[in-house]
């Protein structure tokens, strides 16, 4: 079996908050603070990495307004869009199947 075309959607959507970030931007336009509070976790380093790729991928769109504070949105693009039933397809799994899994362990514990 062919695994070419799974690596490369792996390739768009594998970093470590990749899938979150289209994730959370399918409802729209958001912000640098905005998409740091919505995924907690992330540093602000990995997260202008991860949003730099997906620019870069043309998979989200960067706009900078010329405010004093400059105003920076992220958005979806049309293949960043077309990704999100990939990133649903996900998700669903997940509400079906975590429940049954074992619980996964963090580096560490």
């Amino acid at each position: 079996m062919d695994h070419g075309p799974v690596q490369a959607t792996l390739n768009f959507i594998g970093g470590k908050y990749k899938a979150l970030i289209l994730w959370h931007l399918s409802d729209g336009k958001l912000r640098f603070t905005e998409l740091k509070q919505e995924l907690g976790s992330a540093t602000p380093k990995v997260l202008t990495q991860q949003l730099r790729e997906l620019e870069s991928q043309e998979l989200i769109h960067r706009e900078v307004y010329p405010d004093v504070p400059p105003k920076v949105e992220y958005s979806l693009t049309d293949t960043g869009r077309s990704l999100l039933p990939v990133i649903k397809a996900m998700r669903d799994w997940g509400l079906s199947h975590l429940p049954k899994l074992p619980k996964q362990t963090t580096k560490g514990s």
